[in-house]
């Protein structure tokens, strides 16, 4: 059976062909090779050799009918993701880019068996929280809340916590499961669009279609030319430079980090269980940790004594807490099994490798300062000293 990876040369998509590869498929890799992920238009030596490469954009409809030809599954990987304001660039690559792998299908007939949409927990937004102020429901349960986005003017003064939309207290996170979505930023959008362009045409004309919502990925591979996202290797990037890991607002976020080996797993798991067809399923590490406590582990993990520096800037738009339930991915047998410590000593190793690891961390932050997306609070409340 001939699969189809797009977005394959990249840290999720070369993984997941190799294994593949490793349990009999054919492999076909459909890249752009664009940056910030790629330098040169030419695959990655981590390309197993065993794959058919492609070279081209998924933006294309020409590309996608080359791509298509004697393909039985389609793992759907590639995806625009920055904190910057070309806005359209996420709507063209990973709304309009999902339409064209479904158009191209339908008027070609192509009687697809599976496309498994790579979705993000950047759907959720802030996700789902409890207040503890508020009536409890009927079931005694505590009230729940769906928040929107916290207000600029409440993160300038440095207040982080989500209040409650009715009472105005803080409330408390809560795990967030599939029945929902709120996202407010453009790359979250543009992921949810996406997932309504697969499922509405999947089921319309019969193309069995699984989207998955990855927690924050995480393993050797992952670019460390990106540097607007990805914790662990901005984190790392830092690290292994001598330099002060820097946390956003005060470093208390909760996260749901996952190893790109367990997400390989769940990729599997869809693809050869029918009983996911036409679901949504979070794939996520079971597990919540701090940004703050996440640096210090990548630190203590590297050898190092660097504490955390907390300047008093913060991302506007970003989530405070978000961290996903499993249980659903779990019924079909699926399990997360890589510890967060292991995950952080494999990146570190593969960092380490690298000859061109650089700290991008830097010029990243400075372009998104002068792009408004990396904001200063007005007051400062712990006396550090500003980067």
């Amino acid at each position: 059976m001939r699969v189809l990876i797009t977005g394959g040369a990249g840290f999720i998509g070369s993984h997941t062909a190799e294994r593949l590869l490793e349990r009999g498929y054919e492999v076909r890799i459909l890249d752009g090779l664009l940056p910030p992920v790629h330098t040169e238009p030419v695959a990655p030596g981590y390309v197993p050799a065993g794959a058919e490469f492609i070279h081209g954009d998924v933006r294309q409809r020409g590309v996608w009918e080359e791509a298509l030809k004697d393909v039985a599954v389609v793992f759907h990987l590639a995806a625009y993701q920055d904190y910057l304001m070309d806005f359209a660039t996420f709507f063209h690559t990973n709304t309009v880019g999902t339409a064209l792998l479904y158009e191209v299908a339908v008027e070609r007939r192509l009687g697809l068996r599976k496309i498994i949409v790579a979705s993000s927990q950047a759907v959720y937004g802030e996700g789902r929280y409890q207040c503890l102020n508020c009536p409890p429901l009927s079931d005694r349960t505590p009230a729940v809340r769906y928040p929107p986005i916290r207000d600029n003017d409440q993160l300038l003064q440095g207040r982080w916590e989500v209040c409650c939309p009715v009472c105005g207290v803080a409330m408390v996170p809560a795990p967030t499961d599939e029945t929902t979505a709120n996202p407010y930023n453009q790359y979250a959008v543009s992921k949810y669009t996406q997932e309504m362009v697969a499922l509405s045409l999947g089921r319309r004309y019969e193309l069995p279609t699984v989207c998955l919502r990855y927690s924050i990925v995480q393993g050797p591979r992952q670019s460390f030319r990106n540097a607007y996202s990805g914790v662990l290797r901005i984190f790392t990037q830092r690290i292994l430079h001598d330099k002060r890991p820097v946390c956003y607002e005060d470093g208390e976020q909760l996260r749901d980090y996952v190893s790109v080996e367990d997400v390989v797993a769940a990729n599997l798991c869809v693809l050869e269980d029918d009983r996911a067809n036409f679901q949504v399923f979070n794939v996520g590490g079971d597990r919540t940790v701090s940004v703050r406590d996440y640096a210090r582990l990548i630190a203590r993990r590297a050898g190092v004594a660097l504490e955390p520096e907390i300047p008093g800037i913060y991302r506007y738009g970003d989530t405070r807490h978000i961290f996903s339930d499993v249980t659903k991915l779990k019924s079909l047998g699926w399990q997360p099994a890589v510890p967060l410590e292991t995950i952080v000593d494999g990146y570190l190793a593969w960092a380490r490798s690298q000859p061109e690891f650089d700290d991008y961390s830097s010029a990243a932050q400075r372009r998104m300062e002068a792009a408004g997306v990396l904001r200063r609070t007005l007051a400062r409340a712990d006396g550090q000293r500003g980067l």
